[in-house]
């Protein structure tokens, strides 16, 4: 057990460490072959925010434990919103882009819907990855030309961001933060399996808690040292491209790598809690701008909003693990 512990620990942090480098390695490279930095921010840096979940959806579904790649992603779309968010607002109120209410947040309640029509039959295939990766694709397509019209905080900062590095460290950054993410990831898969067969569990539970909550420390810390610092004015905004990643691109992984049937419980149980959490998220967010449109005021996401979002997540591990 000490073993498999350790395995996890540090798969995360190998996970984590190496996701800053092979962003920053793709990023210099993307910059020294002459990609606009607001390509660079849209694609690269913010694929680099779910880095750690594709990957290891990648190693888990070579593994044949699909249960926990899906898992992973919804599981850390709940920790993003619950957890990141709700820590974060509890910190200190998070302000709201206004481009976000007409941009951002009907993309991932469109991709919420989508998740919803290739999870309800209980199947994960072929064809459902293919189409997350088209619709995804669309997305990505959308957000390059009407951001690149209308530049806004977040695009802004990812491109302050982008290193500035030689061609060769570059490439050698890349390379090795590569080589590790997939080390680490298969290091954590394989820690997370031996725990939940020793503890008797599944899979699914493994991915939907350890392994999502893991995955999302990133956004966590960046999100809390942020808002200490009183720079969190872009976290929802990473939260929601990271939620849309993770609907798309990492749930399409097992469904491209290991096509297989799902129990009913993670879309009866799982999905809904995921999708019931986006929308309140959602909801709260134009209740927010409604408020504070009416009062010409600044719209934020304030303490009382954070302690709701951290409670429904504190709620959601009751459904998991009931007294």
């Amino acid at each position: 057990m000490i073993i498999n512990s350790a395995a996890i620990i540090i798969g995360f942090i190998g996970l984590i460490w190496s996701a800053d480098r092979f962003v920053a390695g793709a990023a210099g490279i993307a910059r020294d072959l002459g990609m606009a930095p607001i390509m660079i921010g849209l694609t690269i840096v913010a694929l680099g925010t779910s880095a750690p979940e594709i990957i290891v959806a990648i190693n888990a579904a070579l593994d044949n434990a699909g249960d926990l790649a899906v898992g992973n992603a919804l599981g850390s779309n709940l920790a993003n919103i619950g957890l990141v968010l709700g820590v974060t607002a509890l910190i200190s109120p998070i302000p709201i882009a206004k481009t976000l209410l007409k941009r951002e947040i009907p993309l991932l309640l469109g991709a919420t819907i989508a998740a919803m029509l290739f999870l309800c039959d209980n199947h994960l295939g072929t064809i459902d990855g293919v189409a997350f990766l088209l619709i995804l694709s669309g997305i990505f397509y959308y957000l390059i030309n009407s951001k690149s019209h209308q530049p806004d905080a977040e695009q802004i900062a990812d491109v302050k961001h982008i290193p500035n590095l030689s061609r060769g460290k570059a490439w050698w950054l890349f390379c090795l933060g590569l080589v590790l993410l997939i080390v680490s990831s298969k290091l954590l898969v394989w820690g997370a399996g031996k725990v939940a067969l020793a503890f008797g569990v599944s899979e699914l539970i493994i991915g939907l808690t350890v392994v999502a909550v893991g995955t999302s420390l990133p956004e966590l810390a960046a999100s809390a040292a942020s808002a200490l610092k009183g720079h969190h004015d872009i976290a929802i905004g990473n939260v929601v491209g990271s939620n849309l990643f993770n609907l798309l691109a990492v749930m399409a992984m097992p469904a491209l790598l290991a096509p297989a049937s799902l129990e009913p419980v993670v879309f009866n149980r799982d999905y809904l809690s995921m999708a019931g959490l986006t929308l309140l998220f959602a909801i709260m967010l134009l209740g927010r701008h409604w408020l504070t449109y009416k009062q010409q005021s600044p719209a934020r996401i304030g303490r009382g909003d954070g302690m709701v979002l951290l409670l429904c997540y504190i709620a959601y591990y009751y459904l998991l693990f009931p007294v």
